[in-house]
């Protein structure tokens, strides 16, 4: 039996501090793991990401939201195709951070594209995959902008509060309509709190794998 998890968050909800220690938790189990992250879990998608995170330069056309949106797709397509698919094939686990329920929040609420429509074409580059466990580290979005160390703030980390907001709002929603596979988890507390609460989450059901995990 596989077994596909998927962290997601807005910015500076601690998703990258998190997936690395429960990936260190579970490979020290002997899970046999693949963690990856999107964009950029393949050698396209880190190509992808820097179009997408990059500051335009002045002499270059804007991006659209819709060739955002696909651009993101693309990756994902290729993704799911080369390593998720293949890893849960062979009976393993995947950790991503971030998958389709990102785009749902950054493109359809974020960036007010019609929802139905992202839905969509989401699914198409997932071949209806969806993961069977999603941690939704939820933190307000002010709250999670402070945090973000300047340094890395990208393109779409320094857009306006307004439609990080509205990205956590869309998060908010997904995990409403899908609360057996979403779990939300307050990222305002500290982050041995957040790992603890996800370990708890996520052992379970690794040992309903075969693995020798303390619950």
């Amino acid at each position: 039996m596989a077994l596909f998890i998927t962290i997601e968050g807005g910015e500076g909800a601690g998703k990258s501090a998190v997936s690395a220690e429960l990936a260190a938790r579970m490979t020290a189990s002997g899970v046999d793991l693949v963690t990856t992250f999107e964009p950029g879990g393949t050698a396209l998608g880190r190509e992808l990401r820097s179009l997408l995170f990059r500051e335009q330069p002045a002499t270059m056309e804007p991006i659209s939201p819709w060739t955002e949106t696909f651009l993101f797709l693309a990756g994902r397509a290729h993704h799911v195709e080369t390593v998720i698919r293949p890893t849960l094939a062979r009976g393993g686990v995947v950790l991503c951070d971030r998958f389709a329920d990102s785009t749902i929040a950054y493109q359809a609420y974020g960036r007010q594209l019609d929802l139905e429509r992202v839905r969509e074409v989401n699914l198409l580059a997932t071949d209806g995959l969806q993961p069977n466990l999603t941690l939704f580290l939820d933190v307000p979005a002010l709250e999670g902008l402070r945090r973000a160390h300047p340094e890395e703030q990208d393109r779409i980390g320094m857009e306006t509060v307004e439609f990080h907001n509205r990205v956590l709002e869309g998060y908010r929603r997904l995990a409403l309509a899908e609360p057996d596979r979403i779990r939300t988890i307050d990222a305002g507390q500290p982050l041995a709190h957040v790992i603890e609460e996800a370990w708890a989450l996520i052992s379970p059901r690794l040992i309903r794998l075969g693995y020798q995990i303390s619950a």
